[in-house]
């Protein structure tokens, strides 16, 4: 059974596309480009690409945007930061930094899928500044530290 969660969306511009899932256990729902006419991206630029929508999120939960995996194979186009973050909080509209990997430029078109959002609840940590910390087997051993595979 899949746990469903209700989120307020708003269309800040009329013709702005409600996220989808392509697929009934799809974890992403797609996020749509809201844009007037294509953009090129060049090959190494990143553009800040608008949704036309803003999101309530529930306390408690985030919204990660990771990258589509046909977008990012065919056309090398990826979010920039990697992983986006639309914190419960946030009202405002929800944009995509999108980074052409590639070595050719690449168009986004209007109403094209250029991410996808997935929905998961956080903890927030409660820091707490101590002397020392617990021994481990690993301790402090960093990249690469824990096998040679």
């Amino acid at each position: 059974m899949i746990n469903k969660l209700p989120v307020n969306i708003k269309k800040i511009k009329p013709n702005a596309t409600v996220p989808t899932y392509g697929s009934a256990n799809a974890a992403g729902a797609d996020l749509y480009a809201c844009i007037d006419s294509d953009i090129t991206i060049a090959s190494g630029e990143t553009i800040l690409i608008p949704t036309g929508l803003s999101m309530e999120l529930p306390e408690g939960y985030a919204g990660l945007i990771y990258a589509r995996s046909g977008l990012a194979s065919k056309k090398g186009l990826a979010p920039a930061n990697k992983v986006g973050v639309v914190d419960s909080d946030y009202r405002g509209e929800v944009m995509v930094a999108l980074h052409n990997h590639s070595n050719k430029d690449a168009v986004i078109e209007p109403g094209e899928r250029i991410a996808q959002l997935v929905i998961t609840p956080y903890l927030m940590g409660i820091f707490t500044e101590v002397d020392a910390l617990g021994d481990t087997e690993r301790g402090s051993g960093g990249f690469g530290s824990t096998g040679t595979h």
